[in-house]
């Protein structure tokens, strides 16, 4: 018989089994939901990978209105998806692409900011091509044909739209220029913009709307940013009602789905994964240590000043590095400045000559729980991303791009474990330092200022990567592994968002 304490700790595992499952299942439950009842269809056109979401069975033969949806800079079709399911569940026709460089298109986007005269021609193919292929859809009625774009692609559009006649009926969400707009190009124009956007997208749409007469109309969004506009119930509903009124009405009277139900999705789908690694490393390791590794509140300040001083020569070097020239728009700069720092945190640290005993668990249980932690990692970032909220599968360079930018943030990780022997606090100071020194290199022009944009998600990853730290070093997993499996949290996203440029 098994005594109440062995008892005990047979019991915390199954719960904790179980609430990851139950976890799961809601996830899976809200993710296959989503838009379940549109119909879909992937078509590759001219190289351009496009998503046809219709709307549910009408009468045969019947001719929608239809609407082309394009993505900002970093994003993907699968990024604006919940467009599709609410614009085909009001009766639209959706046709949703990857621009150059993004998501599952292997054509590079010519430059790594989407300004120059090459980039603006490449986006302006793309969407040529999606508009194109709509008007050439059987249920589609071909004079009613709308354009949706966000950030990049608001500018891309509206660009459009301003050359195009044809094109009758226009959204631009965050659009970042508004030299796009010309007079009274593009015919009816909205211009959505997050409150708590910088003030310069405001600034844009208030230009661009005071260009036109009352054809043009600029809405501010509440409590949003450049990317929670686009999951804003408020944001879904004036779209909708901007579409309606300039083609002619919708087809049909059905309640908006949410426009957050695939982002909940992907949200508890994480939750259960993130839950699920701890009974994943006590089935490895074997129990958790009593305690957890200690770290004198007094080396904070020499952890930080240490941080930052790498951080620096990190941030002003990785421009002159031959990382910077990576295929990958800012992923190249990132690989410089994390290489760099991280090296030089290990330096220190060994000239220091401080070094904290490691624990070493044995080789056979290392090679099992190697591979298989590297594949939960990557299930958990890869698996939940790709289907809630934007594109996460490597294709062409992307592959190899992944590797350097999963060895920067290793390096990276393992000099902060090293210099704070695994503690979480310092872990998550020199985490700080870096966010910080990334933030000022954007805004001192050392490297793309979209690096503004995204620098809230860099934290939630990196802070996502401290917690799986906090766990493995419960269980007395090597510091090497530790950075290893972490690091990927980090840098999957960053290979398969950032475009391929070329």
């Amino acid at each position: 018989m098994l005594s109440g304490r062995q008892s005990s700790r047979f019991r915390a595992p199954v719960a904790v089994v179980l609430a990851v499952l139950a976890t799961a299942a809601v996830g899976l439950w809200l993710l296959a939901g989503a838009g379940s009842e549109a119909g879909r269809h992937h078509v590759v056109v001219g190289g351009v990978p496009l998503d046809e979401v219709r709307p549910p069975a009408g009468p045969p033969g019947a001719r929608h209105p239809a609407v082309v949806v394009a993505h900002g800079f970093a994003g993907s079709a699968r990024l604006m998806a919940q467009f599709g399911d609410t614009l085909s569940a009001r009766g639209y026709v959706v046709v949703l692409l990857d621009f150059s460089g993004h998501g599952a298109n292997t054509h590079p986007l010519p430059d790594g900011t989407a300004s120059t005269e090459s980039s603006t021609a490449a986006l302006q193919h793309d969407l040529d091509v999606a508009v194109a292929h709509t008007r050439g859809l059987r249920d589609v009625d071909p004079a009613r044909i709308a354009l949706v774009g966000h950030s990049m692609g608001a500018s891309a559009v509206t660009r459009y739209a301003a050359a195009h006649p044809d094109i009758t009926t226009t959204v631009a969400i965050s659009l970042p220029d508004s030299g796009t707009v010309v007079g009274d190009r593009p015919a009816r124009l909205l211009l959505l913009v997050g409150g708590l956007e910088f003030p310069d997208f405001r600034a844009e749409a208030r230009r661009a709307a005071d260009l036109g007469g009352p054809d043009r109309s600029m809405v501010v969004v509440p409590g949003v940013e450049h990317i929670s506009v686009l999951y804003s119930s408020r944001t879904h509903r004036e779209v909708a009602a901007w579409l309606d009124a300039g083609l002619g009405g919708p087809a049909t009277d059905r309640a908006l789905p949410s426009p957050i139900r695939r982002l909940a999705g992907a949200g508890a789908l994480v939750l259960a994964l993130l839950v699920g690694l701890y009974p994943l490393a006590r089935l490895l390791f074997g129990d958790a240590r009593s305690g957890w590794p200690r770290f004198p509140v007094a080396r904070l300040g020499e952890t930080v000043a240490v941080a930052a001083a790498a951080a620096a020569v990190g941030a002003l070097l990785a421009p002159v590095l031959p990382t910077d020239d990576l295929p990958l728009a800012v992923g190249g700069y990132v690989v410089g400045f994390t290489g760099v720092a991280g090296a030089l945190i290990l330096g220190y640290h060994r000239w220091r000559g401080t070094s904290t005993p490691v624990e070493r668990p044995g080789r056979l249980r290392m090679a099992v729980a190697t591979p298989v932690l590297i594949g939960y990692a990557a299930t958990t970032i890869a698996v939940p991303m790709h289907l809630g909220l934007t594109a996460a599968i490597p294709v062409g360079a992307r592959w190899w791009l992944l590797l350097l930018v999963w060895a920067g943030f290793a390096v990276l990780a393992y000099g902060a474990l090293r210099l704070t022997a695994g503690n979480s606090i310092g872990v998550l100071c020199v985490s700080a330092v870096a966010v910080i020194a990334l933030t000022g290199a954007a805004v001192a022009g050392l490297t793309n200022g979209f690096v503004l944009l995204v620098i809230p998600l860099l934290a939630v990853l990196l802070l996502w990567q401290a917690v799986w730290s906090a766990v493995l070093h419960r269980f007395a997993a090597p510091p090497w592994l530790i950075a290893l499996v972490g690091s990927l949290i980090v840098a999957w996203p960053i290979a398969t968002a950032l475009p391929v440029i070329g």
